[in-house]
């Protein structure tokens, strides 16, 4: 069994989560689904709980990261704004960065783990 390395940054406003995984993955999913329904059922999330992500991260954050336009006819959607994007990929290098800058401390952990 290969052992599965995770990195779970999360930057606090307050006592709240602004930018975290879940809400990362949350995002990611809006970007490939084109719908907060579609990306919470995508991830296994309610609709009510990927809109509260949706606006915690919006209070924290100078702008928000996601436009939504309402139903009608042809139906609804949202798409992530430049901050919902930058996010993203900001929060994506970080943790690539720090996998890379403790790879050799990782290696060395999970040898220590039994086979």
């Amino acid at each position: 069994m290969k052992p599965k390395v995770q990195f779970r940054l999360r930057i606090y406003r307050d006592d709240s989560i602004v930018i975290g995984p879940g809400k990362v993955a949350l995002l990611e999913a809006i970007a490939e689904t084109g719908s907060i329904s579609a990306a919470a059922r995508h991830i296994g999330m309610s609709y009510r709980r990927a809109w509260v992500l949706i606006d915690e991260t919006n209070k924290g954050l100078k702008s928000p990261v996601v436009d939504t336009a309402t139903g009608g006819s042809r139906g609804g959607g949202t798409a992530l704004t430049p901050m919902g994007l930058d996010l993203i990929r900001r929060y994506r290098a970080v943790e690539e960065k720090a996998r890379e800058a403790a790879a050799t401390d990782i290696a060395a952990l999970t040898r220590l783990l039994a086979p």
